[in-house]
């Protein structure tokens, strides 16, 4: 109370509580070919990164991509607010441990920390004992990064969200958050650590359709690889923005074999079908 002139609050209703990637198809969202190719990146385990701008989907998108982790996976969810709600699907997804940040009392311990406070990175830590295959983190913030990569080299197959104003910014904010961890994080240890972690970043966009409505759409998806001589990372598009909230098909990896194993049709992409 009394930080602002006058109370306000923001109701949020989760327009889609259990998204898939068919939906997302069908809403025209996602085409099709860029559905696949998320679909077999979650398949082999291939860590990925939701970003967008505040409202943009970025929660839906991730609840698409979560529901097409195997049912036998034991997952872990990190959220400042509980938003995900994988646990409610147990025929989906029948070991699900659902993390939520708890806030302190305002009073503070002797060590100058919030009493009865718990942060996702204490619970990303915790959660290390439970032999979880896919950690989810519900948005990056600040320090809860370090965790979050942490779980990313160790396992593969995480899965996060953070703001940005493009995919390619949306590692630079992950540099961002890494330093506010400390000083002993540089620049340069940031970019390596998340060139190695990090395998795919898709952007979600968000604008107007000629009616006025809200439209949100995938508009990049790129593949991030560590960079030469261990410094930093490497990019390129696979899915990259073209004119209209489209998608033109861009370049697969070099190492791309691993698509055509969980289900991806490369010849069609080499046909030039996956723009949409």
């Amino acid at each position: 109370a009394w930080v602002t002139p006058r109370p306000s609050v923001a109701i949020r209703v989760n327009r889609m509580p259990d998204a898939t990637l068919p939906d997302l198809v069908e809403q025209g969202e996602v085409p099709a070919i860029a559905a696949e190719f998320l679909r077999a990146c979650i398949r082999a385990r291939r860590s990925i990164v939701v970003a967008g701008e505040m409202g943009a989907g970025k929660t839906v998108l991730l609840r698409a991509l979560c529901a097409e982790i195997p049912p036998r996976e034991a997952i872990g969810t990190f959220e400042t607010v509980r938003e995900l709600f994988l646990e409610r699907h147990p025929e989906r997804h029948p070991v699900v441990h659902a993390w939520e940040e708890r806030p302190g009392s305002g009073e503070r311990t002797a060590d100058g920390r919030e009493a009865g406070a718990v942060s996702l990175v204490e619970a990303l830590k915790n959660a290390y004992r439970f032999n979880l295959q896919r950690y989810i983190v519900g948005e990056v913030r600040g320090a809860e990064v370090m965790a979050m990569l942490e779980a990313m080299q160790s396992g593969g197959g995480s899965l996060s969200t953070v703001h940005s104003r493009d995919a390619v910014s949306a590692l630079g904010k992950l540099v961002t958050c890494m330093m506010a961890a400390g000083r002993q994080v540089s620049p340069d240890y940031a970019a390596r650590v998340i060139g190695e972690a990090i395998d795919v970043v898709v952007y979600v966009s968000l604008g107007r359709d000629e009616h006025g409505r809200r439209r949100r759409w995938v508009s990049e998806i790129l593949t991030v690889t560590p960079g030469e001589s261990g410094a930093g990372w490497a990019h390129s598009h696979v899915f990259a923005p073209a004119p209209g909230g489209r998608l033109a098909a861009g370049v697969l990896p070099d190492d791309h074999a691993w698509l055509a194993e969980h289900g991806f049709d490369t010849r069609v992409f080499a046909d030039g079908l996956g723009a949409s």
